[in-house]
């Protein structure tokens, strides 16, 4: 659409002002201090809990970490266990659980939290299971790839487990 300026406008002023226009930040991309942020409800269902590992890892993906860098991989198998843990042990009926993601590029981490409603089943030491047993290592996988890791009560209900993630920054630099 054309300016009503009142001044004649030729190719070389138009090339001039699309060049002195800065591109637009990403929608989805690390803020220019190298943070970035991710936070969403699902439905307390195993379905729900897929949904949360595939939307964080496409936010990722918007951040620079690639699905098969180690950054990625780690961070989704964290929110995988979280989440997994959430629908199994954490579920109240009509209520969803809370997932949220930030990354803090400065420090070189990612900070995963997963709140339930429910706050009586709160988490135990990370133990290996026996070998026979079918679950029970999702907190010692959860340990094994944080910084460290713990739970808080959640106000006004249920409980936040969280867990940091070492990450380098994304390949092409914030």
């Amino acid at each position: 659409m054309a300016r009503m300026t009142g001044e004649k406008t030729t190719e070389a002023t138009k090339d001039a002002r699309q060049e002195a226009v800065p591109p637009g930040p990403r929608g989805f991309g690390l803020t220019a201090n190298g943070y970035g942020s991710l936070s969403r409800q699902f439905p307390p269902t195993p379905r729900g809990a897929r949904l949360a590992r595939r939307t964080v890892v496409r936010q990722l993906g918007h951040w620079g970490f690639g699905p098969m860098t180690d950054a990625s991989c780690s961070v989704a198998l964290v929110v995988a266990e979280l989440a997994a843990n959430a629908v199994r042990h954490g579920r109240l009926r009509g209520r969803n659980f809370h997932v949220r993601v930030d990354y803090e590029g400065p420090a070189s981490r990612f900070r995963i939290e997963v709140s339930d409603a429910l706050l009586g089943r709160t988490p135990e030491q990370a133990t290996l299971a026996p070998e026979d047993e079918e679950s029970g290592r999702g907190l010692f996988l959860v340990e094994c790839l944080a910084t460290k890791w713990g739970w808080e009560p959640r106000n006004p209900i249920g409980k936040t487990v969280w867990a940091e993630v070492a990450a380098n920054p994304p390949a092409g630099g914030v």
